[in-house]
């Protein structure tokens, strides 16, 4: 693995009066993210690298990275690489880092115009911005030398990992679906009576902005709004944290240029579905990769489309976590961190791991 140990002061884009307001109206900043990321951390116990990987385009990925002990040719497993969902970042990984790196090697990442990686102009277009997130994966993927990958997305992260599996699939050795945005269609009857009133209003009046506007727009009272309004970030990480630490760091995730939020927006259509649905061209997937669903029993978004998929392809493979959301690696840690290892463990026995390129 090559070892690419550097940080890159950001460069703050400026591309508005707006942007370039809004660092003095947020209390926020990239130094302020970096230590909240590093107070998320603190609690991972096994040793890592961190490190900007640069790629073109004066863009670069903040990388985290967990060296496995070396192991015979034959015992050789392909590192797993971990994607965040929208709105999140490597922080948030902070209860399955452990687990999931012992005997194996692990990346986590920021997506592009995410958390510490850089945050350039994206495409306007669904199609266009999709592209830029998956070609900033492989040149990545290129720049640390990984022949090979297993790649387990979550939200946004899924829906990017299906994408790139689509456009490089002699690099995916399986891939891992957590609770994926943007596979199903929107309905075509389109009945928006079946939609909240509240909720139309909402996207009637946000339709124009980014999705996390509002937290912007609040100013100092930003950090207040992300501990009110999403408290339960609070109880899934209690087991490590008894404070303010995991609501903070949302905070200093999205407070910052809405560079990836804003090419997000680009690629959902009301009231976030996706322009491009996933479902609609998975099935186009190398059929010698396997590809595993991981749903939480009580999350808002239903695992119809892994069941969907499941018709077309008996053999992908769909697991349910009880007591757990959306955000099913911090609800029940522990069990989501057993149930990947299984899906792996069964692709080593299979004989599917091909390990890392030297």
């Amino acid at each position: 693995m090559r070892r690419m140990a550097e940080e890159i002061q950001p460069i703050q884009e400026q591309s508005s009066w707006i942007l370039s307001w809004l660092p003095s109206w947020c209390p926020t900043s990239p130094s302020q993210l970096k230590e909240a990321e590093e107070k998320m951390l603190k609690t991972v116990k096994s040793p890592f690298s961190r490190q900007h990987v640069r790629i073109s385009s004066s863009n670069y990925l903040w990388t985290l990275a967990f060296s496995s002990q070396p192991q015979p040719p034959a015992r050789a497993r392909t590192p797993l690489v971990l994607l965040h969902g929208f709105g999140g970042g490597v922080g948030l990984w902070a209860q399955n880092l452990d687990r999931l790196s012992g005997g194996r090697t692990v990346y986590a990442l920021d997506l592009l115009g995410f958390g510490r990686s850089s945050r350039p102009h994206f495409s306007t277009s669904a199609e266009g911005a999709e592209e830029q997130f998956v070609a900033a994966l492989e040149e990545w993927r290129e720049k640390v030398g990984l022949e090979a990958m297993v790649l387990l997305g979550h939200n946004l992260g899924g829906y990017l990992a299906a994408a790139y599996t689509l456009r490089h699939p002699h690099r995916v050795e399986r891939l891992l679906l957590v609770e994926p945005w943007g596979f199903p269609a929107r309905p075509e009857n389109k009945n928006h009576a079946s939609i909240p009133v509240w909720i139309r209003l909402m996207g009637a009046v946000m339709s124009p902005f980014n999705p996390l506007a509002g937290l912007r727009l609040a100013g100092p009272l930003g950090p207040m709004l992300v501990q009110t309004i999403r408290s339960d970030f609070k109880q899934k990480y209690s087991s490590v944290f008894d404070d303010n630490t995991v609501s903070d760091y949302i905070y200093h995730l999205n407070a910052q240029t809405p560079s990836g939020e804003t090419a997000f927006r680009n690629m959902t259509i009301p009231y976030g579905w996706a322009q491009r649905p996933m479902l609609e061209r998975i099935g186009l997937v190398r059929a010698d990769i396997p590809i595993s669903f991981i749903y939480g029993s009580r999350s808002s978004i239903d695992s119809d489309s892994g069941y969907a998929f499941k018709k077309i392809r008996p053999d992908v493979e769909i697991k349910v976590i009880r007591g757990a959301g959306h955000y099913v690696f911090a609800d029940q840690p522990e069990d989501f961190n057993q149930t990947v290892l299984q899906i792996l463990d069964g692709a080593e026995t299979d004989g599917k791991d091909k390990g890392v390129k030297q």
